[in-house]
């Protein structure tokens, strides 16, 4: 899995580098993530495990299929990445892709994770506090998990910030040494 991000690292950063100085961000976004998506397809990925001519026929076929979709600087990115047999690199690069155009946009993806619903104004109120923290614009997703009993759980890229319940309980638990 490391290998796979050391590897999409350079062309990620690459297509962000030409996209952000042509001003198209959002549209390399788009093409990049329909690429991903054509490459990790179940038809794709059995016809490149094929051995009689597969891979070929399948790199052929990512080319026509994405053609529509792909301008002509994406078409040479894609053509770059099939001569050096790293399109299964695509959903990497598209992901790495994002984290950078997010990072570029002061934008943070949070998910809050909550004993209990959150009310509109609890959501707003918490993504202008974490806005704040962060310094970043906030993109907040919630969803309920019953086990924490209360509190929240939020988790901002690989940081997890644990105010709930349960994990105050754990937190007290390891300290008795129970």
């Amino acid at each position: 899995m490391a290998e796979k991000n050391t590897v999409a690292r350079p062309y990620a950063v690459a297509a962000f580098r030409f996209a952000q100085k042509a001003g198209r961000l959002a549209e390399w976004s788009e093409m990049l993530a329909f690429a991903a998506v054509v490459v990790q397809d179940p038809g794709m990925l059995a016809l490149e495990r094929n051995p009689k001519g597969g891979p070929e026929r399948a790199s052929a076929l990512l080319l026509e299929l994405c053609g529509e979709r792909l301008d002509a600087n994406g078409m040479n990115f894609l053509r770059t990445l099939v001569e050096n047999k790293r399109q299964g690199l695509l959903p990497e690069i598209a992901a790495q892709f994002e984290e950078l155009k997010k990072e570029a946009e002061s934008r943070v993806d949070v998910e809050v994770i909550s004993a209990f619903p959150l009310q509109e104004a609890e959501q707003a109120q918490l993504a202008e506090a974490l806005a704040k923290r962060f310094g970043k614009a906030v993109n907040l997703s919630s969803r309920v998990d019953e086990d924490l009993i209360g509190g929240v759980l939020v988790r901002v890229g690989d940081k997890v910030i644990d105010g709930s319940l349960r994990g105050r309980i754990e937190q007290l638990a390891s300290q008795l040494g129970i």
